[in-house]
């Protein structure tokens, strides 16, 4: 079954149902932002019979209801007052300039191209215009609201259209009286008739291009999805802006007068607190988004409507599955959010104290924020419970094993649905394994291709080397205590780049994880390009350290470095010997083997 039709309308015609408020914008369109230019070169095409493109609508009267409003120009017409009939879902900035120019009598409210608003009624210098038919664009003019041009700071006047026998004496023909220009011409007849024959030589060449103008149209049916709307507006939007789901769910439930843009980012003028304000009081959390939260209440609900399905004694596809589809987060009704957005709320904010629990201090630390809307989904539903220890540590492996299998990267709806679905299975029967973790896997040649502290598993080890206590090699406080005091702290190489590079070691290996960890900028300074052997003596002796051996032993094991390998610049054997501490931490983490892989270095 066709999902459109393709048709052509007379721009007189959809210019009129755009008055009457019979075609209107769909509230998640953005603003009207064409400037001088723009009005003028569109002006030309039109008035040329050039193509501008095809527009696109959507009937409405169909499942989807969105809230509306009249194209910019006409909120104080009797527009606002109808019930459209169509929506304009590609063509807004060319639609919206049409009626302004040639529509309305009023100016409009435009901006120069350097962005200094201004008002502007538009004209055809009827003389140019006929002079030079392929050049328009000179013939095309702009004067101020009150219908003049002037120069010398404002104080002369080189143009005066103010009155219509102004215009017709001047012979400027106005662009809001393009589609019926009777009146303006009986002017024309009575004040000068000898500019009549021109008038009319006029109207012929360029009045009827806009009078006869065809418009392409596409109409999507009213039985379109909103996730069809969604993607097409995405790929057909001219502007490159794209439409978010919480946008076009916003204008869904405006329609039915709940403004879910209030309750997310809040509003002073109407006392309405911000959801996202209160999330984003965890550092951990200030990057969550209203996308992610819908989708996480959308886990929930489809859940709520999976089990009544069952309830219900549905079978096979008659039951409906839990999914964080784009598809059924659109489909959210309003009266889920209200039902589920404070339990889920609740539910990141035990997210923030469960990440800050397995170490995370940081957002910038943590490996997948799509790990968090399950997450959250999960705790929204375990509640005070998640700190049961047998629950909490099912919730750590499964954490973990998704962070070092890095398996929440890419397209991560079906894994969302299925770790939600699971763990809520897993909690109550010790033997229904979630499939995250029996699908991670890490495998010690990893080490050797982690090299950027972007990817998911080079955050997860440096974390858990962070919660191994990690200690500074020179200030006398853990790494994470000096990097929630905002001291400067990179990740820095073991054995310096330089005296790898002197002794012909692979990059493969000295620049990966394997020879890095987190240390001060202070630390760092002093290792310089020298080797272990030299610095570490070096900085044991500084005045304001003064450790023993055994002192910085320690402090080297924190960081799973034997300190013999250093001590003796035994590169390969300190290779080895990390790899193997940080499989064993890796194991205990995910609470499963770690495959091994021959060694490269």
């Amino acid at each position: 079954m066709s999902t459109f039709d393709s048709t052509k309308e007379s721009l007189k015609e959809v210019l009129k149902e755009i008055c009457l408020g019979k075609i209107q914008l769909p509230d998640f369109q953005r603003g009207w932002i064409w400037d001088d230019n723009h009005i003028r070169d569109l002006l030309v095409s039109v008035s040329r019979s050039f193509p501008v493109g095809a527009v696109m609508m959507l009937e409405t009267g169909g499942g989807m209801r969105f809230q509306t409003r009249p194209v910019e120009g006409l909120e104080k017409t009797e527009a606002v007052k109808a019930n459209p009939e169509k929506l304009i879902l590609d063509g807004q900035q060319r639609l919206t300039t049409l009626t302004q120019a040639i529509a309305l009598t009023c100016p409009v409210n435009t901006r120069t191209s350097k962005g200094k608003e201004i008002k502007r009624h538009y004209y055809f210098d009827i003389r140019q215009a006929l002079a030079t038919p392929n050049d328009l664009d000179i013939a095309i003019i702009g004067v101020d609201e009150n219908k003049q041009i002037r120069k010398n700071f404002g104080r002369d006047i080189v143009l005066d259209l103010s009155t219509r026998e102004k215009e017709c004496e001047q012979m400027y023909f106005p662009c809001d009286q393009i589609m019926n220009s009777d009146k303006w011409e009986m002017t024309l007849y009575e004040v000068a008739p000898d500019n009549y024959p021109k008038f009319m030589e006029f109207r012929g060449k360029i009045l009827d291009s806009f009078r006869h103008y065809q418009l392409p149209i596409i109409e999507l049916h009213k039985e379109t999805s909103k996730e069809a709307v969604c993607i097409v507006f995405e790929k057909v939007n001219t502007g490159g802006v794209q439409l978010s789901v919480f946008e076009l769910i916003t204008a869904s439930y405006a329609a039915d007068g709940y403004n879910l843009r209030d309750d997310w980012f809040g509003s002073e003028a109407r006392g309405v607190d911000s959801r996202k304000k209160r999330i984003g009081k965890d550092p951990l959390l200030v990057g969550i988004e209203a996308t992610e939260f819908l989708q996480a209440i959308t886990l929930l609900h489809t859940r709520e409507r999976k089990l009544k399905d069952i309830k219900e004694g549905k079978t096979g596809k008659q039951i409906r599955p839990v999914s964080a589809k784009r598809a059924d987060v659109l489909d959210l009704p309003l009266s889920a959010w209200k039902n589920l957005a404070d339990q889920v709320e609740e539910g990141f904010k035990l997210a923030g104290k469960f990440l800050k629990k397995e170490s995370f201090y940081s957002p910038k630390e943590i490996p997948y924020s799509t790990q968090i809307v399950p997450l959250a989904a999960i705790l929204s539903y375990l509640k005070e419970r998640w700190l049961e220890p047998k629950i909490y540590d099912k919730l750590s492996q499964w954490f973990w094993c998704g962070v070092l299998g890095e398996l929440y990267g890419g397209a991560v709806e079906t894994r969302i649905a299925n770790d939600y679905e699971q763990m809520i299975n897993w909690f109550e029967d010790d033997e229904s394994l979630p499939r995250t973790i029996l699908d991670a896997n890490f495998q010690t040649d990893r080490f050797y291709t982690l090299k950027s502290r972007l990817s998911a598993a080079y955050k997860g080890i440096n974390v858990l080397v962070l919660r191994n206590g990690a200690t500074d090699w020179y200030w006398k406080a853990s790494i994470q205590e000096l990097d929630v005091d905002e001291v400067s702290l990179d990740i820095h190489h073991i054995f310096p780049k330089d005296w790898c590079q002197k002794h012909n070691i692979s990059k493969e290996t000295y620049d990966c994880i394997l020879n890095k960890t987190p240390l001060s900028y202070r630390a760092n300074r002093k290792i310089g390009g020298d080797a272990p052997s030299v610095y570490l003596p070096k900085l044991q002796q500084e005045k304001n350290v003064g450790l023993s051996d055994s002192q910085m032993d320690a402090i080297l094991q924190t960081h799973l470095v034997f300190a013999n390998f250093l001590r003796t610049d035994d590169y390969e054997g300190f290779i080895q010997d990390r790899s193997e501490k940080l499989k064993q931490l890796i194991e205990k983490t995910m609470g499963k083997e770690v495959s091994e892989a021959e060694d490269i270095a």
